[in-house]
């Protein structure tokens, strides 16, 4: 038999249970999503990382503006990305011994959580809400 004490009790528990798992859920989905968010930009870093490496290399001839943005891309596709909506741009390619070498590139991403809540390095947010990865990496020519 349940007194009436007992059931002011269980009604709280269900009260307070509706206003904390809100915030519960809003937690571990940005939990999840930053992860995704640090994997993503991981990704996209080495991409340009290889880029460069590639660019930097001395070869006789260089390697070509064009030649690194494949790199690049074929990195994207070797991780299961679809290279088209990457933007990719070399500047100092063909240069000489010591010249720098800059490698940048920018991947559209979806976001739910992290675009609204959190500014994170390496990601930017439009005025119409779309993340954009964005990776760049500087090295000299050898």
């Amino acid at each position: 038999m349940t007194t009436l004490s007992n059931r002011r009790q269980k009604g709280m528990a269900a009260l307070e249970f509706g206003f904390v798992i809100p915030v519960l859920m809003l937690l571990v989905f940005g939990i999840v999503e930053f992860g995704i968010a640090f994997y993503r930009e991981g990704v996209l870093a080495g991409a340009v990382r290889e880029g460069a490496r590639a660019g930097i290399i001395a070869t006789n001839p260089r390697p070509t503006t064009g030649q690194i943005q494949d790199k690049v891309k074929n990195y994207l596709v070797g991780v299961g990305w679809d290279p088209a909506p990457a933007q990719v741009t070399v500047t100092g390619a063909q240069g000489s011994s010591g010249d720098p070498l800059t490698v940048q590139a920018s991947y559209p991403t979806n976001l739910a959580v992290m675009k609204k809540l959190v500014p994170m390095p390496g990601i930017s947010v439009d005025s119409a809400g779309n993340a954009t990865l964005h990776a760049k990496i500087v090295m000299q020519l050898e």
